[in-house]
């Protein structure tokens, strides 16, 4: 994959799928995942297809189930994407604020 490419990987859609993933609680199947993240599943599956061949995210079929889950790779993208939304979410303080030019 080159620079390009793995730049688009990671788009709204994309994080929310990651997120979800990194819900340890849960055993995670395309379906489910799909429907957790309000994305089609075929989006999904292609997706986690393209995961798959950067080490991101790895699978087991099981019959017609296919469980997935993020690898340590994938678990520390979920940190940092966990991370970049708690900053942009976060409130600016007053020195914060003060500094801001006019």
């Amino acid at each position: 994959m080159d620079e390009h490419e793995s730049m688009l990987l990671f788009k709204d859609k994309q994080a929310k799928l990651i997120l979800a993933l990194a819900d340890g609680t849960k055993e995670w199947y395309l379906s489910n995942l799909a429907k957790s993240a309000n994305v089609t599943y075929i989006h999904t599956s292609r997706f986690v297809t393209k995961c798959e061949k950067v080490g991101i995210m790895s699978s087991e079929v099981h019959g017609k189930i296919k469980r997935v889950y993020l690898t340590d790779k994938g678990k520390e993208i979920a940190n940092g994407i966990s991370s970049i939304l708690s900053k942009i979410n976060e409130k600016p303080t007053e020195q914060q604020q003060q500094q801001q030019p006019k």
